[in-house]
């Protein structure tokens, strides 16, 4: 959420960034609904200060004598003190209006955040690693069915579309792949691992800027609760409505979860395959800093996604996102796409984003720098260190052999029981 004085000193510095991101001008409706609010409150304020002066003149009215102009008084400070209470209400709802709109408007792009509309205007900044190309490579839903251990059919009958059913190796290759991550981001990058809920309350999903804007994202769990779309929400929100000392920062959580995602706005893309579904495991990055550090904590945080897939000797590439194509909440933010074989193409398996201290605002989160007395709003990152499903996916196409078996990556042959690779059954 945007600072409303900060609106108020720039309006049009807002309408500027927000047509960057494609979005249309707040500032004239924002300023609005906040002079109405300041209005209201001047008038609120005129009215207690006068109810007091009045009790007060009662008081001398009675010792004077003069019964008439007590009553008067006493008339009047009740008319004042239903203005206040009726007050009161109105100022619950200027304030539920202004927050409201406050909390559906896009953050601001940081200055060096290539402008663009889409996709197609991402900037790439940076690539490891040979593409691999066969004419005879296969995607990853070819690989796990001849294999006979990835079931879109089952899956289906249980659950729908966008689901998948692993069994065997396969399922061991992405437990695996978790691990690894876990390990690799808790040992060497020093992150502290969580096991955070699955469920959380509306309050969180606000915290992190799913609420109110993207509903229809997300999967309602009774009346509630929200099953999360990334474990961003819980890892965020350990810090919501407290207040940190600012030498403590920064703090660095990563959990490996289930993520849920209704996927409402990806109909007809991705169809076949593991690539978009609406269940699927992630290892989270998120920090929580101060303000001067954020911007370095980005670069440390990318770096460590790109570890990962440096250590499975995948080939990607790191690509910052222009403004059209940038998430809600985010000032920057760096996808690191995957070379996918089957596809011959970069998929995106990691989106690292820094948000200055719009959640830290949604949440209440603040720290106290050291020597100072006011407290100010963190700073927030997250990132994927990476999708379990994706990574999965990577493996299997860049890892393929030409008789159908999958080699297993050196790096996770420790947590497969040194096996060295995924064969079909020849029963």
């Amino acid at each position: 959420m945007l600072d409303i004085k900060w609106i108020r000193e720039n309006p049009q510095a807002l309408d500027e960034a927000l047509k960057k991101r494609g979005a249309d001008p707040e500032s004239g409706k924002l300023l609005a609904l906040d002079e109405a609010r300041r209005q209201h409150l001047t008038k609120l304020q005129e009215a207690q200060e006068r109810r007091n002066a009045a009790s007060k003149e009662i008081g001398k009215a009675m010792a004077s004598g003069d019964k008439d102009l007590a009553e008067k008084l006493k008339a009047e400070v009740s008319e004042l003190k239903s203005f206040v209470q009726d007050g009161e209400a109105e100022e619950r709802r200027h304030d539920a209006a202004l927050n409201d709109a406050l909390a559906r408007v896009p953050n601001i792009p940081l200055e060096d955040v290539p402008v663009g509309a889409d996709e197609n205007e991402n900037v790439e900044v940076r690539r490891h690693g040979e593409p691999k190309r066969d004419n005879w490579s296969k995607e990853h839903f070819e690989i796990g069915e001849a294999l006979g251990l990835m079931d879109f059919e089952r899956a289906a009958k249980l659950s729908g579309s966008r689901f998948t059913v692993l069994s065997g190796q396969l399922a061991r290759l992405e437990r695996a792949l978790g691990q690894f991550m876990l390990d690799l981001h808790t040992q060497e990058h020093g992150y502290t691992e969580v096991q955070p809920p699955l469920l959380v309350r509306d309050d969180a999903m606000f915290g992190t800027g799913q609420l109110p804007k993207f509903t229809e994202d997300l999967f309602r769990a009774g009346d509630d609760h929200w099953l999360i779309p990334t474990a961003e929400v819980s890892l965020t929100n350990l810090v919501r409505e407290e207040i940190l000392e600012g030498d403590k920062l920064p703090l660095r959580f990563t959990a490996l979860t289930p993520c849920f995602r209704s996927e409402a706005g990806s109909a007809g893309r991705d169809t076949r395959g593991m690539l978009r579904q609406h269940q699927f495991y992630k290892v989270e990055l998120v920090s929580i800093t101060d303000a001067e550090s954020s911007i370095d904590e980005h670069e440390r945080m990318t770096a460590c996604a790109e570890t990962v897939l440096k250590k499975l000797d995948l080939p990607y590439r790191t690509m910052v996102l222009c403004t059209g194509d940038m998430g809600f909440g985010a000032r920057k933010t760096y996808d690191l796409e995957v070379w996918l074989p089957g596809q011959n193409a970069y998929r995106e398996i990691s989106s690292c984003s820094v948000c200055g201290d719009f959640q830290g605002r949604r949440m209440n989160a603040r720290y106290r720098a050291a020597g100072e007395k006011q407290t100010r709003f963190v700073h927030t990152l997250n990132g994927s260190g990476t999708a379990v499903g994706r990574a999965l996916i990577a493996v299997l196409e860049n890892y393929q052999n030409e008789d159908g078996s999958v080699t297993i990556p050196s790096a996770l042959k420790p947590y497969m029981g040194g096996l060295e690779k995924i064969e079909a059954s020849k029963d």
